[in-house]
């Protein structure tokens, strides 16, 4: 009987313990910890929907089906009407046919960028794309506009001030602002252009306009390419764009040669489509329209979250939709029949980007639709990259170890970069 004793009390050693553990956790305010077991069949199990089954048909016999009887039996065969047409057309209830049977379907792709494209070589792919020889810096007669005492705002240093301070800390609700709303920083500054109308009336012949849509549509060698979507703010105006460039710099850019990027494909990080119209060209807007010359876009960055592109991306998207609206409306929507000619007067267009602190300048010359091969005249752009507005803007200061790093409100104003954004706001209304 010992023996049997001190086996017994052995095999309740452990849950003895485990009961004092126990009392000691609830003694001394302690919650025990919970062992759950999910080892069991039904724990996390998915239900998947079984696949539909194939419906066999044996020629010469008919099946059976409870088509009659307007409701389930079992045993019998779900009934298969046909599809009830209805006498007008409803969105809802829409099936698009296979894209093999439609009308746009192409065998050979097309390559097709887009607002949210975000191309691997950014700058160097996008001048490849478009035939275009880069020139850095923005040209002196262009930037010449704004030092002009005529072309002065009143207080301008300090209402400019006024309109960074009020995207960046007047308009939000946020306790600590992370970063500047860049469409309230460029909308406040386009207002600030506007107040010279008065002394320079062509600036009241134009409009702006958002959420419009260009289409392009050219071949570089054996590829067809397209450019469409949205890319924010279009100031159009009554007139075109004067070139900065002449025709004897024009006739040079044929001897310049167009950098490559092998072995990375010029496709690479573009949509492929096949339903697609090879002679489109559109400028979004229609025939009539007073004001159909596209004189410079603006290039939100940050507005869209979902979308965010570095800055050599978002370079290369501001020369591609430049080229875009240039070469709309040289082709006008008429495709070209043969190869194309130098243009007589080349199509300029402008384009401004920004993420609410740092800016990116261009200036695009369309100087030939001839695109299909490297030879030949090329189109030209003028590129300024990341000029900053201003150092820092923060509601309160960066603190390290009780030390101000970086103090609060605006920090660093530059009066230069907005005087290039005027420059390219006063180009054309002479």
């Amino acid at each position: 009987m010992i023996p049997e004793a001190t086996q017994r009390l052995r095999s309740a050693a452990p849950l003895l313990s485990k009961a004092a553990s126990l009392n000691d956790a609830r003694l001394f305010g302690v919650q025990p910890r919970r062992h759950l077991n999910v080892s069991s069949r039904r724990a996390g199990k998915i239900n998947h929907r079984p696949p539909p089954r194939d419906r066999v048909e044996i020629p010469g016999l008919e099946a059976v089906t409870y088509a009659d009887r307007m409701h389930y039996v079992p045993g019998l065969s779900k009934p298969v009407f046909p599809r009830w047409e209805m006498g007008h057309k409803d969105p809802r209830f829409y099936r698009s046919p296979p894209h093999r049977d439609m009308a746009l379907h192409r065998d050979e792709p097309c390559y097709v960028f887009h607002q949210r494209s975000s191309i691997l070589e950014g700058v160097r792919q996008a001048l490849w794309l478009t035939k275009t020889k880069l020139t850095p810096g923005l040209p002196p007669q262009l930037l010449a506009l704004a030092e002009s005492s005529a072309n002065q705002i009143a207080d301008q240093d300090e209402r400019v001030q006024n309109a960074i301070n009020h995207a960046c800390f007047w308009e939000t609700t946020e306790a600590e602002p992370k970063e500047c709303n860049s469409s309230t920083l460029v909308h406040n500054l386009l207002q600030l252009c506007s107040s010279l109308q008065a002394g320079r009336p062509a600036l009241g012949r134009r409009m702006l306009a958002e959420k419009y849509s260009v289409t392009a549509s050219w071949s570089r060698g054996e590829d067809l390419f397209q450019v469409r979507g949205q890319n924010g703010l279009l100031l159009s105006s009554a007139w075109p764009l004067p070139p900065l460039a002449d025709r004897q710099e024009v006739e040079e850019t044929a001897n310049h040669e167009l950098e490559t990027f092998y072995p990375v494909a010029p496709t690479i990080d573009l949509q492929t489509t096949h339903l697609y119209n090879p002679s489109e060209n559109a400028t979004g807007f229609r025939n009539d329209y007073p004001y159909p010359h596209a004189h410079t876009l603006y290039f939100l960055d940050g507005v869209d979250r979902r979308c965010r592109l570095r800055p050599p991306q978002l370079r290369a998207k501001m020369i591609m939709f430049c080229f875009a609206n240039a070469l709309a409306r040289a082709r006008g929507h008429a495709p070209p029949e043969g190869p194309a000619p130098p243009l007589e007067r080349p199509v300029c267009v402008q384009a401004v980007g920004t993420d609410g602190q740092t800016f990116q300048f261009v200036f695009f010359q369309l100087n030939t639709t001839e695109l299909t091969n490297h030879s030949g005249v090329k189109n030209q752009v003028w590129l300024e990259e990341d000029v900053p507005l201003y150092d820092s803007a923060r509601l309160r200061p960066l603190m390290r170890r009780k030390e101000v790093m970086v103090p609060a409100g605006l920090i660093g104003y530059r009066p230069e970069t907005f005087r290039k954004f005027l420059s390219l706001y006063l180009h054309g209304a002479q």
